[in-house]
C-alpha cells in the first residue's frame, strides 16, 4: 500500500491503542461494581472514558510500539479500540491534535511528496519533450506545458482539502445500518431507560430479555420501526398517543468500512474510512487522479456494477455535489485514464490543460477556463493539431466555437486585440482640451476637431499646423496647413482619416527658452525668465529689489553681440551699458527706453564705503575687556589698549597671545607697546582676538627627559638647570634640536657652532621641548657582510704592520 495510506493507519492505530490501554488501566483500578442501566451494555466498560487531549504524542507512540511487540496487528488494535466503545469523535480529535504543529507532531511528508511527485513527473515529461524539440513549434509546445497544468490537479495538491466526514451531524435518514454500528435508544415519559446497542456480525441488536431484532441493511427509519415494535412487548403503548411513554432512536458510533481505490490514482490501495464517508472523501485521501487519470470518468462500483460515474468538473466549475455519494463497505472507486485533453492558452481567464468528453465543443472548454479576458480577440481562435505524422495549425471563427469538436492534444490559442482604437483621431498642442477623439459625423475634419477640442489656446501659433497620417507603408506622411486661413475660411477644410494626428504648436514651443541673469547687491540674485520688452527695473523688481548698500546708479548690463558689431573692436564680443534706475523702482519713462534682451547679465554695484562693522576682542588683564569696533582700516594692535583703558598691574605682556581666525599668531606684544613702529604691530582685521594673561610662574619640560614635569620658574635657573630638574636627557633624546616655546607663541631653538652650543632663554610660562630620535630598526648582518668586515679589518691590520716594519728600518 502507498506510504500515505500506511502513515494514516499508523496514526489511527496509535490513538486506538492509546484509548484501549487507558481504558484497561482505568478498569483495573476500578474494582467496585458498576450499576449499568441497561442489560446490553458491557459490564466491564468503565464509567468514564479518557480524554485524548490529556495524552502526549510520545505516550501514544510508546503504546503503539508495545502493542506491535506483543504481536498485535494494526487491524487487531483497531478492533480492540472499537470493542472498548471509543467513538470516532475521539479518534478524530486525536488525529487533529497529532497533526497540530504546536504538539511537535512530525509533519506529513506524503502530501509534499505527492506535490513533488506531480511536479517531477511533469518536469521529466517536459524535459524529454524539450530534448526532442526540432523546430519552433515543439519549443512553443514545451514552453506552454511548463506554464500550464491540468485543470483540477490543484484541488488535490494541498493537505487542507481532506474532505474528512463530519461525525457530529444529525443521523442521515437514508443511512444504511450494518455490523459494528451503534444504535442509541432513549425511553422517556412514564418510563425512563437508555440502551446503547452495537449491531452484531449477524446484523441483529438485542434489548433487555427480548428477542433479537434484525436491522442489517435497513435505514435508520426502518430500523426504528422494528425496534419500537419489539420494545412494545416491554413497554405497551410505546410512542402511541396518550400512552405517556415515548422513545428516541438515533445512531451512535458509526462503523468503519473498507474502500478500494484503483486505476489511475495517485495512491491506489485499500482505505479504512468512516461509514459516513463519501466518494470525494476517498478521492482526497488517495490524492486524486494521477497525471494520466481522468477527472471526468471516475466510476463507483458496488457489487460488480457501476453505481455512479463521477465528473469532477461538475463540482469544480458549478459546485454540484450530485456525484458525492455515500460509500458502502467493499465499494470500489475506479479512476479511468483520460481520453482527451486540450490545452487553452492566450487571453483566457484560466489557461491550462482541460479534459474534454466525447461530444463536447470548444465552447464547453472555454466555460471551464472561466471565459475570455476583456482584451481577447474572440472572432477567431487558432489551434494546433497532431495529425499522427506532424503538427498542423488551423483556425475557427466565433460561429464555430459552439460546434467545433476538439481532438486529443489540440492546443487552442486566444489572441489579444491590438492596442489600437480603430476610429481614433488625436489633436495635440495649443488647444484647450488636447487628446484623442472619435471620428464621427460631427467630427471628421480638422476644423471640426479643433471645435471639439474647445478651440485654440491664446498662445497658439497660427501660421502653420501639421497633420500626421500613415500612408500604409513604413513611413508616416505629414501635411502642413495654415491655421489662420483654415479658421477664417480662406482655405478649405481637410477631411480626417482614422489614426490621424493634428498638431498645433504654441508660440513658446517655437522659441528657445531664454533667461536673464542678475547679481550683485540684489535680494534674490539668479536667473529669471526673459519676457518681451522687460526692463532693468522690471528685473530688479522680480529679484526682490536692492539690498542694503546697493546703488541704483552704475548698474551694468552685459549683452552678447549678434549682428551690430560695426563700432566694436574685433577683439570685443560683448557690449557694456551703464544705467541709472530709481531706487524706489517707480515707473520712469527713461527706464522704459532701455529694453533687455535674452541672455543679458545685470550687475548691481554696492556703495564703495558700505561695509559691515568690524570688531576686535580683547580679554584678560585690561581695564575694560570686551569687543571693540575697528574704526578704520589703519588701526593696529597697539591702538587697542587705549580703547580698553590700559593694562592692569598684574598683566604679563610677555605672555600675551594674539589670535586670527582661531590661529595663534606669534607676536611680542610687550615690544609692540614699547615700539609701535615694529613690523609685528599688525593691522587689525574683523574677528581678531587679543588675550593678556596674568604672570605665569611655572615652566613645563617635556620630550626626551627622564621625568617630564611642570615646575616653578626660578630666575636663577637656566636651561641646563631645568633639564637637570627633569632628570636629565634620555638615551634617545636629540639634544641639539631642543627648543623653548614662550607663552606669546614665539619659539627659540638651540644654536650650535662647532663645539659650542647656545641654549634658548627660559621665561615664565615657557615650554621646554627635547625631541626624541626616531628608533632605527637593528638589522643583523648577513654572513657575507661579516666576512667582508673581517677581511677589511685584517687588511687594515696588515697595512699597519707593514708600515711599522718600514719605519723601524
Amino acid at each position: 500500500m502507498h506510504y500515505q495510506n500506511a502513515s494514516r493507519i499508523y496514526l489511527n492505530c496509535i490513538f486506538f491503542f492509546l484509548f484501549f490501554s487507558i481504558g484497561l488501566t482505568v478498569f483495573a483500578q476500578n474494582t467496585a461494581p458498576q450499576q449499568i442501566p441497561t442489560q446490553t451494555a458491557p459490564a466491564q466498560l468503565p464509567t468514564t472514558q479518557p480524554n485524548p487531549t490529556q495524552t502526549s504524542n510520545q505516550q501514544a507512540v510508546d503504546f503503539y510500539n508495545q502493542a506491535k511487540s506483543a504481536g498485535m496487528s494494526d487491524m487487531d488494535i483497531e478492533k480492540a479500540a472499537m470493542q472498548r466503545g471509543y467513538t470516532l469523535d475521539q479518534i478524530s480529535a486525536m488525529r487533529k491534535r497529532l497533526q497540530k504543529p504546536d504538539e511537535k507532531a512530525a509533519p506529513d511528508p506524503n502530501r509534499d511528496e505527492l506535490d513533488e511527485t506531480r511536479d517531477q513527473d511533469e518536469l521529466d515529461e517536459l524535459e524529454d519533450e524539450a530534448n526532442n524539440e526540432k523546430d519552433s513549434t515543439n519549443a512553443r509546445r514545451a514552453t506552454g506545458r511548463r506554464q500550464n497544468r491540468t485543470f483540477g490537479s490543484a484541488f488535490f495538491a494541498r493537505a487542507s482539502n481532506t474532505f474528512e466526514p463530519n461525525l457530529r451531524i444529525a443521523t442521515p435518514r437514508n443511512y444504511v445500518l450494518g455490523p459494528e454500528d451503534e444504535i442509541v435508544v432513549d425511553i422517556y415519559g412514564n418510563a425512563v431507560d437508555n440502551f446503547r446497542m452495537k449491531i452484531s456480525p449477524e446484523g441483529t441488536v438485542k434489548m433487555l430479555n427480548l428477542a433479537p431484532v434484525y436491522v442489517n441493511g435497513l435505514t435508520i427509519e426502518q430500523a426504528t420501526e422494528r425496534i419500537v415494535n419489539r420494545l412494545r412487548q416491554a413497554y405497551s403503548g410505546l410512542n402511541r398517543p396518550g400512552s405517556g411513554t415515548y422513545s428516541s432512536i438515533t445512531l451512535g458510533n458509526v462503523r468503519s468500512i473498507r474502500v478500494m481505490i484503483t486505476g489511475e490514482a495517485t495512491r491506489p490501495g485499500t482505505y479504512t474510512v468512516s461509514s459516513l464517508a463519501t466518494a470525494f472523501n476517498a478521492l482526497s485521501i488517495s490524492g486524486g487522479p494521477n497525471r494520466n487519470g481522468s477527472y471526468r470518468n471516475i466510476e463507483v462500483i458496488r457489487n460488480n456494477k457501476t453505481l455512479k460515474v463521477i465528473d469532477l468538473y461538475r463540482f469544480l466549475v458549478d459546485a454540484d455535489l450530485r456525484d458525492n455519494i455515500t460509500l458502502q463497505d467493499q465499494d470500489i472507486i475506479l479512476i479511468r485514464p483520460f481520453e482527451s485533453r486540450i490545452e487553452l492558452t492566450g487571453a483566457i481567464k484560466r489557461p491550462g490543460i482541460f479534459e474534454a468528453k466525447k461530444g463536447e465543443a470548444v465552447s464547453a472548454l472555454i466555460r471551464y477556463a472561466g471565459g475570455f479576458l476583456p482584451e481577447a480577440y474572440t472572432k477567431m481562435l487558432t489551434y494546433q493539431r497532431n495529425t499522427g505524422t506532424n503538427y498542423v495549425i488551423g483556425s475557427i471563427d466565433s460561429t464555430q466555437v459552439e460546434t467545433f469538436p476538439p481532438q486529443n492534444g489540440d492546443i487552442f490559442t486566444v489572441k489579444r486585440i491590438l492596442d489600437i482604437v480603430s476610429n481614433q483621431i488625436e489633436i495635440r498642442g495649443a488647444v484647450t482640451i488636447p487628446g484623442a477623439y472619435a471620428i464621427e459625423d460631427r467630427c471628421n475634419t480638422i476644423l471640426e476637431l479643433i471645435q471639439m477640442a474647445q478651440g485654440l489656446s491664446p498662445r497658439a501659433f497660427l501660421n502653420r499646423g501639421i497633420l500626421e497620417r500613415s500612408s500604409g507603408d513604413t513611413q508616416t506622411g505629414i501635411l502642413a496647413f495654415d491655421v489662420r486661413k483654415l479658421l477664417s475660411g480662406e482655405s478649405p477644410d481637410i477631411p480626417l482619416l482614422p489614426g490621424d494626428i493634428v498638431t498645433i504648436k504654441s508660440i513658446e514651443d517655437l522659441k528657445e527658452f531664454t533667461f536673464l541673469s542678475i547679481s550683485g547687491s540684489i535680494t534674490n540674485p539668479g536667473n529669471y525668465y526673459y519676457y518681451k520688452d522687460i526692463t532693468v527695473a522690471d528685473l530688479i523688481f522680480q529679484a526682490g529689489g536692492y539690498t542694503e548698500g546697493g546703488l541704483p546708479y552704475r548698474i551694468e548690463v552685459s549683452r552678447r553681440v549678434k549682428n551690430d558689431t560695426l563700432d566694436l573692436p574685433s577683439a570685443q564680443n560683448v557690449r557694456i551699458f551703464t544705467l541709472n534706475v530709481a531706487d524706489n523702482l517707480v515707473l520712469n519713462p527713461e527706464d522704459q527706453k532701455f529694453k533687455l534682451e535674452p541672455q543679458d547679465i545685470v550687475i548691481v554695484r554696492k556703495s564703495p564705503r558700505y561695509e559691515p562693522q568690524k570688531t576686535i576682542t580683547i580679554a584678560g588683564e585690561v581695564t575694560y575687556p570686551g569687543s571693540y569696533t575697528i574704526i578704520n582700516n589703519f588701526e593696529r594692535i597697539s591702538d587697542v589698549f587705549a580703547k580698553a583703558g590700559g593694562i592692569k598691574p598684574g598683566a604679563f605682556l610677555s605672555g600675551a597671545r594674539f589670535y586670527r581666525n582661531s590661529e595663534l599668531i606669534a607676536v611680542d606684544i610687550e615690544a609692540i607697546i614699547q615700539k609701535p613702529s615694529l613690523p609685528s604691530n599688525l593691522l587689525l582685521l574683523d574677528g581678531d582676538t587679543l588675550v593678556i594673561p596674568r604672570k605665569s610662574e611655572t615652566v613645563r619640560i617635556q620630550g626626551g627627559v627622564h621625568n617630564p614635569s611642570v615646575m616653578n620658574f626660578d630666575s636663577k635657573f637656566g636651561y641646563d638647570e631645568y633639564i637637570s630638574q627633569a632628570g636629565g636627557y634620555t638615551e634617545q633624546s636629540w639634544k641639539t634640536r631642543a627648543y623653548v616655546s614662550h607663552p606669546n607663541g614665539r619659539t627659540y631653538r638651540t644654536k650650535n657652532f662647532l663645539f659650542f652650543r647656545s641654549y634658548p632663554k627660559v621665561v615664565p610660562g615657557s615650554v621646554v621641548t627635547v625631541p626624541i630620535k626616531a628608533a632605527r630598526p637593528q638589522r643583523e648582518r648577513t654572513p657575507g657582510e661579516r666576512i667582508a668586515l673581517l677581511s677589511f679589518i685584517a687588511s687594515m691590520l696588515s697595512t699597519a704592520t707593514l708600515a711599522l716594519i718600514t719605519l723601524n728600518r
